[in-house]
């Protein structure tokens, strides 16, 4: 299981594999695995089972404690409330999709970042209005900034 600003371990083909990982929307996680960024969309399958999607190639995935799983996470469920959005890595902002004021559905893209020379979209995690954009085309981020605030 991914935890938010962690180290994870998975085992992928009898290989053990080691990532720092952080959610920056439901189900939308930016993976750093040996200094190549990565973008994962994850969804939950059954009782045990994730489809996970990765540079448009689908992968399934078995975890062992599904009960955990359950407990901390609920398909389908937006964020609620007035929520920031975070720089997921360091980065150079390359893209404004939307501006303040802008009706935001859950999941659409919101800023685009580029990070080691790959490009990740940061996506709202709720559906409503963008409250502020903190940011501007080429400006540069720190990883954990600030970006926007969607209510």
């Amino acid at each position: 299981m991914i935890h938010t600003g962690e180290r994870a371990r998975w085992t992928v083909d009898g290989r053990a594999l080691e990532a720092d990982a952080i959610e920056v929307s439901p189900g939308s996680y930016s993976i750093l695995i040996g200094g190549k960024s990565l973008e994962a969309r994850v969804k939950a399958q059954g009782e045990s089972e994730l489809c996970i999607t990765v540079a448009g190639r689908e992968y399934h995935a078995a975890f062992r404690d599904s009960r955990k799983w359950k407990r901390n996470r609920v398909a389908g469920v937006e964020a609620q409330g007035r929520q920031q959005l975070r720089a997921p890595m360091p980065g150079k902002i390359v893209l404004l999709l939307v501006k303040a004021g802008d009706t935001v559905s859950a999941g659409q893209g919101i800023i685009v970042v580029e990070a080691m020379k790959m490009q990740n979209e940061i996506r709202s995690p709720k559906s409503g209005t963008v409250e502020r954009l903190l940011v501007s085309e080429g400006q540069t981020v720190n990883a954990g900034e600030v970006v926007a605030i969607v209510s």
